[in-house]
């Protein structure tokens, strides 16, 4: 699914743009036979070491939205099992995330870490049958014996000890009698299986750390894959949805249920996301986060879910993204435009058109009274009209955007110039008379005059323009500050790159303008609130620089033109 949508328009507008789910084909051919009496129960297992991010949002959309559709239920559990990678904050930023996604777990939350005993009794109830035993390997020796995958690996020679000695030196491992490293307990399997993950993998490791949600009570710690089956058992879930990489761990999620004769849910594996011009991997993003490469996990350029809330992204457009990617069965790229679009058909409907000129040229209407102040009506959505209209002010002084204005004007070049007439949005048709300059050559100013007879909406001239450009009032408008966000990394795909992926960071992937001016209807806006501004993209107030005196907004995403040739008719 390397290039889902190559032409936004036809897709947008087609009947069928959602790629067929073959885990949905799976569970309907399950509830054809029976399997499960019917039922269906997911899970979305975080593990609470770093704060979720795009690729996060789709497993949630499809855990959440599988229950959803067949009338089941999904859990929220953290495969809490590694205590000195996981905090608390993490913990409180998946519980926020997904709530903002808009999914309930009702009262399904759960933690690994509930399962601590349980799961003791059960690694306990493989020594006794025989699948476990204590290696006093060292992790160095453990890694040498495993062999390679085109070579066997090679018994450990504690494989043999009785039952009795494993049973008693577990319990010493449980009870802090044992240092970090001096042993381990593994599932006794295959050391010649071509599947490295049968090759008598560890189940549980000595870590004298103490847990966000247990304490000091536990000295040992269960392995994901031990801990993942049986706790996805515990809680009864029928379709443990993975992603691709854990594919060659299905024969050992399998393995310890069997053993273990346990209720036994159907491990299902998908491709994960790859997003362009983005790093997925937890560990890549604290490297971004602790090197200062952006200002925290919530910076908007990042693609954690944090980060797109407060660049501006909706709820909304994430589950529509997770819906157009479809799942897939093999590793693709996805480019961002396409999460990008999900956005912008979003925000088309629902955000409020408001106009902001972020680079200011200072116009002076020659003809217009300098007392005078009128408001002009504007529409709110021309999408939803329903939002109604409000008032903007129009005056002798005005803002336009620089690059509305070329002294030279290259071919082609429709908006203003000496002796051109634009029409300004919701307003008048003016003509540029004059430039001003400073002494050092640079303008500082045009004088234009303004046709009276050519306020859009009573316009009976006939008079036609070429280009309308948005502009605010220089009396009445407020200063704001911008930010301008590009793509986080130089490259589509930073992670595969030979390079040092902290070399392809994008120096210039934000852009800060202090002195924006914006219509004084954004005074009241709220932090989170999003807008349109006219001709620039959407935009979004920043929910945590953003002051009631210091308006900061962040782009959120750009309009697919930066301008349009409107011909007058289409502009009243």
């Amino acid at each position: 699914m390397d290039n889902l949508i190559n032409n936004e328009e036809s897709n947008k507008n087609s009947t069928n743009i959602y790629p067929t789910n073959f885990i949905h084909e799976i569970i309907d051919e399950d509830n054809k036979t029976g399997k499960f009496n019917n039922r269906v129960q997911t899970r979305f297992p975080p593990e609470p070491n770093g704060y979720l991010h795009i690729g996060h949002a789709k497993s949630i959309c499809l855990n959440f939205g599988t229950a959803q559709k067949y009338g089941g239920k999904c859990n929220l559990r953290f495969d809490d099992t590694n205590p000195t990678k996981e905090d608390v904050e993490y913990v409180d930023s998946i519980i926020e995330d997904v709530k903002w996604l808009g999914f309930d777990w009702e009262e399904r939350l759960f933690y690994a870490s509930d399962y601590f005993k349980q799961l003791y009794e059960y690694a306990v109830q493989l020594i006794q049958s025989g699948n476990a035993y204590v290696c006093s390997l060292s992790p160095e020796e453990i890694r040498e014996t495993r062999g390679t995958p085109t070579k066997s690996g090679t018994e450990s020679p504690y494989r043999t000890r009785s039952i009795e000695e494993n049973v008693d030196l577990f319990e010493k491992m449980k009870n802090g009698k044992l240092e970090e490293g001096q042993c381990v307990l593994r599932a006794k399997i295959d050391m010649t299986s071509p599947n490295m993950n049968m090759r008598d993998p560890v189940i549980y490791r000595i870590k004298k750390a103490s847990h966000h949600r247990t304490g000091d009570k536990w000295c040992i710690y269960p392995m994901y894959d031990y801990a993942h089956c049986v706790s996805d058992s515990i809680e009864r879930i029928t379709h443990s949805i993975c992603t691709l990489e854990f594919e060659n761990h299905r024969p050992l999620y399998d393995w310890f249920l069997e053993k273990l004769k346990i209720f036994h849910p159907q491990q299902i594996e998908f491709a994960r996301l790859n997003l362009s011009y983005t790093v997925m991997s937890k560990r890549k993003l604290l490297t971004l986060v602790e090197e200062n490469f952006v200002s925290g996990w919530d910076d908007p350029r990042m693609p954690t879910i944090s980060g797109l809330r407060r660049r501006g992204f909706t709820p909304e457009s994430i589950r529509y993204f997770s819906e157009l990617v479809g799942v897939a069965k093999r590793d693709g790229m996805i480019d961002v435009s396409l999460l990008e679009f999900a956005l912008r058909d979003d925000l088309n409907k629902r955000a409020k058109r408001v106009m902001a000129v972020l680079k200011p040229l200072k116009v002076i209407i020659t003809n217009y009274p300098e007392d005078k102040a009128e408001e002009l009506e504007a529409i709110n959505n021309p999408e939803d009209l329903s939002m109604g209209t409000r008032k903007i002010p129009f005056s002798r002084e005005i803002y336009i955007e620089k690059d509305d204005f070329k002294e030279i004007p290259p071919k082609k070049y429709y908006r203003l110039y000496p002796g051109q007439e634009v029409r300004l949005r919701y307003a008048f048709i003016i003509k540029c008379e004059d430039v001003i300059k400073d002494k050092s050559g640079n303008i500082t100013e045009l004088h234009c005059t303004y046709d009276p007879d050519t306020k859009s909406g009573s316009d009976k001239t006939g008079k036609k323009v070429k280009a309308t450009i948005h502009w605010v009032s220089a009396q009445h408008s407020i200063t704001a500050e911008v930010r301008l966000y590009d793509r986080l990394f130089t490259i589509e795909d930073p992670a595969s790159d030979e390079k040092d992926f902290r070399e392809l960071v994008n120096n210039s992937s934000v852009e800060i303008l202090k002195d924006c001016r914006i219509e004084p209807s954004l005074s009241q806006a709220k932090n989170g609130e999003k807008f349109q501004f006219e001709r620039l993209g959407y935009f979004c107030v920043d929910s945590i620089d953003s002051k009631e005196n210091n308006l900061v907004f962040n782009r959120a995403v750009t309009l697919k033109d930066t301008w349009v040739k409107i011909e007058n008719k289409s502009s009243q």
